[in-house]
């Protein structure tokens, strides 16, 4: 079954820009007794067509699968192969990063034996009221499609139906499938038009024609309307339509986390990255928008300031593949492709255009903006800088089709504001889970992508906190035994300092979250890692950066390196680019510190200017 089941995967293909690929890229696995004498012994004989790729942490090449992903923007996938039991646990969390961000991975992960005969087997977990539970149940919260086969014929009907999934951009996720150990071994005369050579081509459904008058007859009323591009029309490979379409009816675009690098920053029709960590010329056309036209963004809250960001009286047009998105607060649901959809608006609404002193207003904002960002950015007097201050030395070093990546802590908010793209599809933030430790497995996932059509062909650079480092870092090892190059800049800020700044900002006293903060032998001097010498000993080249000078020198040294680099800077834990959009968040209605009863007056006049789901 193991070896019909990688037969099946090496016959899989896609066609991206009229170039025929393996739909399957490669296996990231860690081998256990739950796959590693059979579907290793599998993958052992396609190691040529089928390429495994060792992880050093089945959560982190689960990521790197994910951050894979999301660089070939859907169309080309990675498969994560785990054991059973904690080897396959630790996939969850990844699991959930793809889940929330509606990114394809597929999961293998060994499962106990279908007989039971010799139950209980290692790192089996038994649950007394249920025998046919295993620990790979926990899939099924963060999954698409989830199954166990403990039947060799089963993989006849399970695997194509979760590629099938997997490529649905309306269901787009990961799939799990569980391999029983003692169905793994069984052999069964499976039929050769099993493994008949499939190109799988992704969908572009088109909307319902009524769902476009309707769209079309409210846009036609708007005086002030605004775009919202999310993360669906980079994976719709839409980009351009969009811009057209708005360049024609002048409409300013902002975009979302998901969706930031789907425009240059100096596009003619972007206004800037919109919600809590968005601009405040983005945030600005929203509150005075009266009609929404959101595109293949799921509105979470922040993009929508926790759904204070607009007008109440504001209307909604949500073009989106899955409906689930599309009919959020009462928008009118239109549910189809990006691009077809846009399309279809287009030649529908004849004429229509908004007024040029809208654009132009859009454009003065954003100019504002950019001046703001470029105060922050500036280098200054301050003996540590912010990070402001290093993205916007990244940013100004940086080379048109590198790939900027962050995920958890205080970086997102930083880069979403302040990164300013150079080309397309060279953005990845990834905040729909905000998993930390995404960034630097996922930098590796994103070299591996650039290869082949519609690959930016860049460098990897990865921006994280020291907090986030600490938590998941082993795949620096694993890009330089690869010889898979990225350039890992780390932000020492003494602890999680974004997290502290909520904390102190909601009115509780700083605790556990910077070192000083928490229970150590001496607060007075916490103890730093040595970043360098910790990456040098994982094999990649490393420097410490005393300044935004040095650190600008170093970039250039790291450019021109052959293998990973990792770079570091102090940098300031209570600096920050300040945010207009309000966020809605648990804040204790009764407590003896008076500054968390004046954090909850102000949350409850958050909530008082919430849209209601309407």
């Amino acid at each position: 079954m193991a070896q019909a089941l990688v037969r099946y995967l090496c016959n899989q293909f896609v066609e991206i820009e009229g170039e025929r690929l393996p739909l399957f890229a490669g296996v990231f696995g860690i081998f256990g007794h739950g796959n590693v004498t059979c579907l290793s012994e599998a993958l052992e004989a396609v190691q040529d067509q089928l390429p495994t790729w060792r992880g050093q942490n089945e959560q982190s090449m689960a990521l790197a699968a994910v951050g894979f992903a999301k660089a070939k923007r859907r169309r080309q996938l990675m498969i994560a192969a785990s054991s059973i039991g904690p080897g396959a646990t630790n996939m969850v969390t990844a699991a959930g990063t793809a889940m929330a961000n509606r990114l394809p991975v597929l999961l293998l992960a060994g499962d106990t034996f279908a007989n039971r005969l010799p139950d209980p087997v290692l790192q089996q977990v038994e649950h007394f009221n249920d025998p046919t539970m295993t620990v790979n149940d926990s899939f099924k919260s963060v999954v698409r499609f989830w199954d166990r086969i403990t039947h060799p014929e089963q993989i006849i009907t399970s695997l194509p139906q979760a590629i099938a999934t997997m490529l649905d951009p309306a269901d787009c996720g990961p799939a799990f499938i569980g391999l029983a150990q003692d169905t793994q071994e069984k052999a069964f005369d499976y039929p050769e038009e099993f493994f008949a050579p499939k190109v799988w081509s992704i969908p572009r459904p088109r909307p319902d024609r009524k769902a476009v008058e309707e769209a079309v007859a409210l846009l036609r009323t708007a005086k002030k309307p605004l775009i919202i591009s999310g993360g669906g029309v980079r994976y719709s490979v839409a980009e351009n339509e969009v811009a057209a379409f708005a360049a024609k009816r002048g409409i300013p675009v902002v975009e979302t986390i998901a969706g930031k690098g789907g425009l240059t920053h100096d596009h003619p029709v972007h206004a800037g990255p919109i919600g809590i960590v968005g601009s405040t010329s983005a945030n600005a056309l929203a509150a005075e928008a009266d009609v929404i036209l959101a595109i293949g963004t799921r509105l979470q809250d922040f993009t929508t300031g926790s759904w204070t960001a607009f007008a109440k009286d504001a209307k909604f047009i949500s073009i989106n593949t899955a409906r689930w998105d599309a009919t959020k607060h009462r928008a009118i649901a239109v549910v189809g492709d990006a691009l077809e959809t846009v399309t279809e608006i287009d030649a529908a609404l004849g004429d229509f255009a908004i007024p040029g002193s809208h654009m132009a207003k859009a454009k003065g904002l954003f100019d504002e903006w950019n001046a703001l960002l470029d105060g922050h950015q500036a280098p200054s007097d301050a003996a540590i800088p912010s990070y402001a201050q290093v993205i916007g030395v990244l940013n100004k070093v940086a080379g048109p089709n590198d790939t900027l990546i962050g995920a958890a802590g205080g970086t997102p908010g930083e880069i979403t504001k302040g990164w300013r793209v150079k080309n397309p599809n060279t953005f990845d933030c990834e905040f729909g889970f905000s998993c930390m430790g995404y960034e630097i497995a996922a930098g590796w996932g994103c070299a591996m992508a650039q290869e082949g059509p519609g690959a930016t062909g860049g460098t990897p650079i990865v921006m994280l906190g020291d907090g986030t480092y600490m938590m998941m870092n082993s795949d620096i090892y694993s890009a330089v035994l690869t010889g898979h190059k990225m350039i890992v800049v780390v932000c020492d800020n003494g602890g999680y300092a974004v997290i502290n700044r909520l904390q102190q900002f909601k009115g509780v006293p700083g605790f556990n979250n910077l070192l000083k903060d928490c229970r150590i032998q001496n607060p007075e001097n916490p103890l730093h890692v040595d970043f360098v010498k910790h990456a040098e000993s994982m094999g990649a080249y490393a420097r410490k950066c005393e300044s935004l000078e040095e650190l600008e020198e170093a970039m250039t040294w790291a450019q021109n390196n052959d293998r990973t680099t990792v770079l570091t800077i102090v940098s300031d834990a209570h600096a920050w680019v300040p945010g207009d959009a309000d966020w809605d968040v648990g804040v204790p209605e009764v407590s003896a510190h008076e500054s968390v009863r004046k954090a909850r007056e102000s949350q409850d006049v958050i909530r008082s200017n919430q849209r209601i789901g309407v």
